[in-house]
């Protein structure tokens, strides 16, 4: 069974950071990419990072290059976001996605997941301005 947990959510101020974890299960690592979504009150959940756990390539969402930073720890299955510089705007409860990637690239593969996906059950960030 796929599973995805995630934690390291909190209240930080503006200009603070972050570390989400992801812990992963029941999968083959390589053969899947990871990514974070993020949804705030009243808006579509957005897709936020991805990483293609076979060969490290990454994607970001424009409004986070720079400040976001994924990566995996393919020895502990586990998947980082860390998040410098938070905004109020990057409030949100954010969720860990998995999905079998094979060929697609990481943009791609953030698609499959809405549709195909393994989900985790979200973490609550909340920036303070």
């Amino acid at each position: 069974e796929v599973q995805l947990v995630e934690s390291g959510g909190g209240l930080v101020q503006a200009g603070g950071s972050l570390r989400l974890s992801c812990a992963t299960s029941g999968f083959t690592f390589d053969d899947y990419a990871v990514g974070w979504f993020r949804q705030a009150p009243g808006k579509e959940r957005e897709g936020v990072a991805c990483i293609k756990n076979s060969d490290g390539n990454t994607y970001y969402k424009n409004s986070v290059k720079g400040r976001f930073a994924i990566s995996s720890d393919n020895a502990k299955n586990t998947v980082y976001l860390q998040m410098n510089s938070l905004r109020p705007e990057d409030t949100a409860v954010y969720y860990c996605a998995a999905v079998h990637v094979g060929l697609f690239t990481t943009e791609q593969a953030m698609g499959l997941m809405r549709s195909y996906g393994s989900w985790g059950q979200g973490t609550q960030v909340t920036v303070s301005s």
